[in-house]
């Protein structure tokens, strides 16, 4: 199977199963001179890690990861930084009665079709589980970030869970890391909780909107036409597992809007230009524009679940099918981390290319 990296100068492979020994990602392209140590990556992980929740998966992964190559005496060398998180809890058996059949909402049947061989324990490469991978990438970009662009700053929240949504109205980003949901509306995770144990009872599971803000993001990243910022950042939520649509800025909300309400007016102010307002979520033309990067990813319900649901053997037998295991009834929850970690990487790996490209120099205006 091809194309497990991305990134252009900041590039990120993943590797490793989910019932594998061990996964991982291999980094190329990070600065030298940069500190990092396992300690600055591993609360990231902790984040994304399973069992942290009775809301979700029961799989026990401490998620230790550790640095193989690429730093010497705390800091990077420039060389290839090479992440391992060993796999510890694996439940192979449970995936046994789905050896030849194929779990319907899964790419059970596409990969068989296209490879004619799959692992079926957990889905192998398509299990959520090799998004820990991305996540210790990602920790190595925050890093980096941190010292190169200081003022940059990702947070990722939940805005929906099937039928729930959040009251924008009563948002506090300081409440993200207090409740299971990562959710600004802290009055609303009690009815989230009662609502998402109810479907969990009744083996069934939801989906989720996830929401991504960037603060701080420097004028001039992204370029008009191939590498655009926003193209970039769409591309990297769509890799992640179950996600089914992107939004940046007002989204698909743009098509019920007219031109005079959608173009964000301009000012100038004592420091530059002043947008009016942000229904562009901060990338023009695939070029950021200095404010607030705003994008929103819709992820599918788990298809993981209890109640049979109709299907096929590779056989061609029509069966039904019952997905043992230990499944997250809204993986919505832990993609918050995993949608951090993806606009970490294509940030920084933006943020380089432009140095590349135009040493950071600007455009006057005034």
């Amino acid at each position: 199977m091809s194309v497990n990296s991305f990134g252009r100068i900041f590039v990120v492979t993943t590797w490793g199963e989910s019932h594998g020994p061990a996964l991982g990602a291999t980094v190329d392209g990070c600065p030298p001179g940069i500190s990092l140590a396992e300690s600055m990556i591993q609360p990231w992980l902790d984040r994304r890690a399973p069992g942290r929740s009775k809301l979700t998966t029961q799989r026990q992964e401490a998620d230790q990861v550790r640095i193989l190559s690429g730093v010497f005496e705390g800091r990077t060398t420039g060389t290839p930084i090479q992440l391992m998180i060993e796999n510890t809890d694996q439940r192979s058996r449970d995936y046994g009665d789905i050896a030849e059949r194929f779990r319907p909402g899964h790419a059970d049947i596409t990969y068989w079709q296209k490879y004619g061989i799959r692992d079926y324990r957990g889905g192998g490469r398509s299990s959520a589980r090799e998004t820990a991978a991305r996540v210790a990438a990602g920790g190595v970009a925050r890093a980096v970030l941190a010292q190169l662009a200081q003022p940059l700053r990702i947070t990722g929240y939940m805005v929906q869970m099937g039928e729930k949504i959040a009251d924008r109205s009563r948002f506090d980003l300081a409440e993200i890391d207090r409740n299971d949901f990562f959710l600004p509306d802290a009055a609303a995770v009690p009815e989230w909780t009662d609502y998402l144990t109810g479907i969990r009872k009744d083996q069934d599971s939801v989906g989720a909107m996830v929401e991504v803000l960037i603060e701080g993001a420097p004028v001039g990243l992204g370029a008009p036409v191939y590498a655009k910022l926003d193209t970039d950042l769409a591309a990297a939520m769509m890799s992640i597992n179950a996600v089914k649509g992107v939004e940046i800025g007002e989204g698909m909300a743009a098509a019920g809007l007219k031109g005079t309400e959608n173009a964000d007016e301009i000012r100038m102010g004592p420091d530059g230009p002043v947008y009016l307002s942000n229904h562009a979520g901060g990338i023009l033309g695939g070029i950021s524009t200095g404010q607030d990067i705003t994008l929103r990813l819709a992820v599918k319900p788990t298809s993981s679940i209890l109640t049979p649901r109709r299907s096929i053997t590779t056989r061609g037998e029509e069966v039904d099918v019952i997905t043992k295991g230990r499944h997250d009834p809204c993986v919505g929850i832990r993609a918050v981390p995993v949608a951090e970690a993806m606009a970490a990487c294509v940030m920084l790996d933006h943020l380089l290319l432009d140095r590349a490209q135009t040493g950071g120099v600007r455009g006057r205006i005034g």
